[in-house]
């Protein structure tokens, strides 16, 4: 019987902290709907006077872009700014043969009058938060904008961005991220979903309320002073977004999130380049836990309430561990309900956590409504959605529950990017992409074997017990089966 109340305490915490976090998700969604009823009062620079204009420095940190590097110059090219306070650097670390065409075209743009720079290192140390140090050195601007190789920022963005910092206690503004290839596949759909529940519920939920939020890489722009007083981007970790943006925060700057200024970017259309991606989030939030949480607590600064919900979002990757765990032992947790009638008690309290899908119904419900409007039609859409993203975010739960355990114990690991593909529609082909990923991981096979089990668990639901069977686990199992079926599925055979 040890063994079991082992797995019964295990399943417990991990329900309870997926409904803690379900809470926080709920309050979140409070003040968002709290804040689309106030009125914008932030005050704003008159940039009508080009006396008043800033000098703004955009720095494109790249590696390896061979195929958006021309994209993503065309378009940083037509951005409505001053030119006389404008100044471009591309942080190139690439090694491969973009870095011969990626100087053609800077040539090409310098012609034309704009201040462009091609920026080279000898070595990657620190990656890219190495690469945005490296340029800050030489960077003429006041502020700081920052775009990854996939962004594709409007050309009235910096004119919609800038004038924030009139408030000369605003360290960033970030935007919100779009997505050009939304509907290319089941596998962009999810991630869109995520994201934009991030984006909208999130940002917007904790800045709202002068919460901690994170500037999200890219999207976004920087006062220099800021960055300076933070102590400069730091590479000890794969979020050095997530981690400046606290230690910025802490400093006591202001960030401002614009929901309504979106940044269209592309979206990995193969899931080698969505898991590495998973894979350097979840590590990255988990370093920042382990580097933040004390400066976070002993804060003298910083109010309880956003103390925790700056500790929940830094354990936000770690909910996977939960999942993971929840779903892994569910069955075991099967056999012993019909098998310990003693425990009836037991498991018609735990029946409540249910609770917590429900609450994350609700809140991911606004967010969708957000994007695609409301209505009965798209309200069904929205429960197809939704558990099809339950599902494969849970497929993904081995995968990134490695990730956060790694981040958790200090395994240092390279960054590695994110293969872009210059893809907008089924019309467009990634086959030939020469940065995917050819070799799937030991730990696809265990995924694969992953879905085998939890097959048997719906099986199980028929054959357990003497009373017929139990089929209060069955869906549960079901979408974990579809879910890890998927990203076996995926990982094996898309692939080039």
């Amino acid at each position: 019987m040890v063994l079991e109340y082992i797995i019964i305490t295990l399943y417990t915490i991990s329900l309870v902290l997926i409904l803690l976090y379900a809470i926080a998700q709920l309050n979140l969604l409070i003040n968002y709907l709290k804040a689309q009823k106030k009125k914008e009062s932030t005050p704003k620079l008159d940039l009508s006077d080009i006396n008043k204009v800033p000098y703004v420095t955009i720095q494109l940190p790249v590696y390896n872009e061979l195929y958006v590097m021309e994209r993503l110059l065309h378009n940083i090219a037509q951005l409505e700014y001053p030119r006389e306070k404008l100044e471009i650097q591309v942080l190139d670390d690439s090694t491969d043969e973009s870095v011969e065409s990626t100087a053609k075209q800077i040539k090409e743009l310098q012609k034309t009058g704009l201040d462009i720079q091609h920026i080279r290192r000898e070595n990657r140390q620190g990656f890219k938060a190495g690469a945005l140090k490296e340029g800050l050195k030489t960077a003429k601007g006041e502020f700081i904008a920052i775009f990854d190789a996939d962004f594709l920022p409007k050309e009235n963005w910096l004119l919609e961005t800038v004038p924030y910092f009139k408030d000369p206690e605003i360290g960033v503004v970030q935007t919100r991220w779009g997505h050009i290839n939304r509907n290319y596949s089941t596998l962009t759909k999810i991630q869109a979903f995520a994201l934009d529940a991030h984006f909208t519920l999130e940002q917007v939920g904790r800045n709202s309320q002068g919460h901690f939020i994170n500037f999200n890489g890219t999207a976004g722009i920087w006062r220099k002073e800021c960055i300076y007083d933070a102590g400069n981007w730091e590479g000890d970790t794969l979020t050095e977004d997530l981690d400046l943006s606290y230690r910025a925060q802490l400093k006591n700057w202001k960030f401002k999130y614009l929901e309504n200024v979106v940044t269209p970017a592309e979206l990995p259309v193969v899931i080698s380049a969505a898991r590495s991606q998973q894979f350097r989030w979840n590590k990255g939030g988990a370093e920042n836990f382990q580097k933040m949480l004390k400066r976070i607590i002993t804060s003298s600064t910083i109010p309880f309430k956003t103390k925790l919900h700056g500790t929940l979002h830094l354990l936000n990757s770690s909910m996977f561990t939960c999942i993971f765990l929840v779903a892994v032992l569910s069955i075991p947790m099967l056999y012993i309900k019909n098998e310990y009638a003693h425990l009836k008690i037991y498991f018609l309290v735990m029946s409540f956590f249910i609770v917590s899908t429900f609450i994350f119904f609700v809140c991911y419900w606004f967010m969708y409504k957000r994007t695609y409007g409301g209505g009965f039609w798209n309200f069904i859409k929205y429960i197809g959605a939704f558990f099809a993203f339950f599902s494969i975010a849970m497929g993904f739960s081995l995968h990134n529950t490695i990730a956060v355990l790694e981040g958790h114990l200090g395994k240092k690991s390279e960054f590695v990017r994110t293969p872009k593909f210059n893809i907008k529609s089924l019309k467009d082909s990634w086959k030939n992409n020469k940065y995917i990923r050819k070799r799937p991981s030991l730990h696809v096979i265990i995924e694969g074997l992953l879905a085998l089990y939890f097959a048997f668990g719906m099986y199980s639901a028929f054959t357990v017990g003497d009373q017929g069977g139990d089929f209060g686990l069955f869906p549960f199992h079901l979408m974990l089966f579809v879910g890890f079926g998927y990203v076996f599925f995926k990982s094996i055979f898309s692939k080039a």
